[in-house]
């Protein structure tokens, strides 16, 4: 058996545990997550914030067979070698005009991003992982969540459950990204130094 993954992350200053400890392993083991669990995920997603509260995600998820299989079958090969010892794999996605007025609105992502992000920490909280996939056929999605392309962007897959710490199942070209990775400097992706394109 393989020893657990470390996690050599170094924040550059202090930072909540659970930013750092967030990551998206592949391994998974495949038991069942109890429902009441998967209530918590979408409970703590639909706390998110969003422009005039208007709460543009939708979460799609599968936990049966055969309904995790359809979800598979529109993953691109490499993510479905993985996803699918995942007990619950949903579809996210930002629904484009207000529902008030039909207007559009540009910041439906940002706020389904945020519920992703509030899902990703809950998962951590109770001991899962969540990953999110940008690998998938959009057109497969569409088919089979029955959604239009004109009301809805889909965003990303997420598969969520326990990780399996021995990670046998991996193939080895997967099993080498099995390991939390690095970020950027703060300095990099913040500043107060505008306006930016001045040199």
């Amino acid at each position: 058996m393989k020893s657990k993954t470390p996690n050599t992350r170094t924040p550059e200053c202090e930072v909540d545990s659970m930013f750092i400890d967030r990551w998206s392993p592949r391994a998974f083991l495949p038991e069942p997550l109890p429902d009441y669990q998967v209530k918590i995920l979408f409970e703590a997603a639909r706390w998110a914030p969003s422009c005039f509260n208007e709460q543009p995600w939708l979460f799609v998820y599968a936990t049966e067979p055969d309904k995790r299989e359809k979800f598979l079958s529109a993953l691109v090969p490499k993510n479905q070698r993985w996803a699918a010892r995942c007990p619950l794999l949903i579809f996210v996605m930002a629904r484009k005009n207000f529902e008030q007025g039909g207007r559009a609105n540009r910041h439906a992502p940002f706020d389904t991003g945020a519920a992703w992000m509030s899902l990703a920490l809950q998962a951590r909280k109770l001991g899962l992982y969540a990953h999110a996939m940008a690998g998938f056929s959009q057109d497969k999605a569409y088919e089979i969540l029955g959604v239009s392309r004109d009301d809805y962007h889909i965003m990303a897959a997420i598969a969520v459950g326990r990780k399996d710490e021995s990670a046998d199942d991996l193939p080895e070209d997967i099993l080498a990204m099995e390991a939390p990775n690095t970020r950027k400097s703060w300095s990099e992706v913040a500043t107060d130094r505008f306006p930016i394109n001045e040199h």
